[in-house]
């Protein structure tokens, strides 16, 4: 029925149409209507600033927007909103798409300082979903899903539980009325999938009794895989958004070894080059190309950008292209691709694809900003940026004045967690900056009232455990010492583990800091004794 109110509204082929649906239920079928029609789904995430929300609704030229809730100043002119709802709404046929027209765009972080679209057909969806079809799950059973609507790591889980006849269990760790226990959260479905980030699966107390496990979104760190001995079957895949979700996967299944990045999927092709786009010898590092079928469209209304990273493949022939990932590789004696790193300033954040001009651009639009340079903290997974400033600035309204511009303007993953002034970049021999050098010696400084209760003590040490830091001080902040939702979650599910009171993530946001979250504690303990 929602096919047909999305019919009624004149969507079909080469209409765009944004999905704005939140962490709901409601993300499945929306997809699948806009797909019936023929027409292209716009991935956004309802939590992203209302700015960003509105670029990409431009940007992909969307005609209409399916939202239930509608932030505060969202959705450009002429852009329609309708809500999921379908009361009255008559049938519509499907349609068959044409092959090349977008079935999706998902928005990954640019180095102009706004982000880029990738435009995916439906012969590339088509070439994913037949690879992906090959990995013959059992049906049954429940898959979870913890990614954000606006990722193409969210249609990995979506399709995958889908094609293999599995339920879905959608997990917001950010949620305020959520306890933050991912460990709990995930438990509580009794997966037989599971699909989550190396950090995340990192922090399941345990990791559950399922059939697979997945990991995707960033490196898998070897660390990790003796705690998945018990799983089945593990997955480690790799893809870059401009190849339609994945590229290469290593499944214990077949004798992979989930350290790897493994081989490419079926229909894909990969080739591990030199710097003038020549194969390398097996066992020589190089930079990995993805070609076949599945390589995407290129980037929305960025023809120059698309020239740059999408290439004629000369391996091929013909109209074929590939696309330059800019990650490096080395492929072993056994064909398996082992992942180095990348080639050019692209970091990967909590799972999050993010280019590190874009967060200094939007740094650079606060005037007494000179210069500015961004890194990824010592815990792996939170930015920290370094600023010089113009003289005579106020230091502590500078770095609140970014910390503000950049939170309206980006989304969380890539709001920076500190903010430090420093009198100048360091730089390395070849005049780049020394983004190593910014990670090892930055410092959140904190002074100010030692903890004095046990309360205090115990907020203080399970903050320690997360953040880039040691926290000595109840007036600290936790955002402001390198917090973010993801940490914040963790943080109320160690707490819950470790006092057995019912903290959740709302009473972390409401009070940020070491003595009024143990206020607060203090105060549930009360609670729950007198229902006692």
């Amino acid at each position: 029925m929602l096919t047909g109110k999305l019919a009624a509204e004149g969507v079909g082929p080469q209409t765009s149409v944004g999905l704005l649906l939140g962490r709901s239920r409601l993300g499945l079928p929306a997809l699948l209507a806009v797909w019936s029609l023929g027409a292209t789904a716009v991935l956004i995430d309802e939590r992203h600033p209302v700015d960003r929300v509105n670029f990409l609704l431009r940007d992909a030229g969307a005609q209409l927007l399916l939202a239930d809730q509608l932030p505060a100043g969202a959705a450009p002119r002429r852009v329609r909103t309708i809500s999921s709802e379908v009361t009255g709404a008559q049938p519509a046929d499907p349609v068959t798409p044409n092959p090349d027209d977008c079935a999706y765009m998902v928005y990954t972080s640019g180095t102009t300082g706004w982000p880029k679209g990738v435009e995916v057909t439906y012969r590339n969806l088509g070439i994913f979903l037949d690879a992906l079809a090959s990995l013959e799950l059992e049906p049954g059973g429940m898959g979870v899903n913890a990614v954000s609507p606006a990722f193409d790591g969210w249609l990995w889980c979506t399709l995958l539980y889908l094609l293999h006849g599995q339920g879905m269990a959608v997990i917001d760790l950010a949620a305020e009325e959520g306890s933050g226990d991912l460990s709990a959260l995930v438990a509580e479905h009794e997966p037989t999938t599971v699909c989550l980030t190396p950090t995340l699966v990192s922090a399941l107390e345990p990791i559950p009794a399922a059939d697979v496990v997945v990991v995707a979104g960033e490196p898998c760190p070897p660390s990790l895989l003796p705690r998945l001995s018990h799983v089945p079957r593990v997955l480690n895949v790799y893809g870059p958004t401009e190849t339609t979700i994945a590229a290469t996967w290593a499944d214990s299944a077949h004798g992979d070894d989930p350290a790897t990045i493994g081989r490419a999927l079926p229909g894909y092709l990969t080739y591990v080059l030199d710097g003038n786009g020549r194969p390398v010898e097996r066992g020589t590092e190089g930079e990995l190309y993805v070609g076949g079928p599945a390589v995407a469209r290129g980037y929305c209304n960025r023809p120059s950008l698309t020239e740059q990273r999408f290439l004629p493949d000369p391996f091929l022939g013909g109209d074929a292209r590939m696309y330059r990932t800019g990650d490096l590789v080395r492929e072993r004696a056994d064909g398996q691709l082992e992942f180095r790193g990348r080639d050019d300033e692209q970091v990967k954040v909590r799972g999050f694809r993010v280019e590190v001009g874009e967060l200094e651009r939007a740094a650079q639009g606060i005037d007494a900003v000179q210069a500015a340079a961004a890194y990824v903290m010592s815990n792996g997974d939170s930015l920290g940026l370094a600023v010089t400033t113009a003289p005579g600035t106020d230091q502590a309204e500078c770095t609140k004045q970014v910390r503000e511009h950049c939170a309206s303007r980006l989304p969380d993953f890539m709001v920076p967690s500190a903010v430090e002034v420093v009198s100048v970049l360091p730089a390395l021999p070849t005049g780049k900056i020394d983004r190593a050098e910014l990670a090892r010696t930055s410092r959140v400084v904190t002074t100010g009232q030692a903890p004095g209760t046990e309360r205090e003590h115990q907020v203080c040490e399970v903050w320690s455990s997360l953040l880039p830091h040691p926290v000595h001080d109840v007036t600290a902040n936790f955002f402001e010492l390198g917090g973010h939702s993801l940490l914040a979650a963790r943080a109320v599910g160690a707490l819950r583990r470790r006092t057995g009171l019912p903290v959740s993530v709302k009473h972390l946001l409401a009070e940020p800091t070491v003595a009024a979250l143990a206020r607060e504690l203090d105060l549930l303990a009360l609670a729950q004794s007198g229902d006692s």
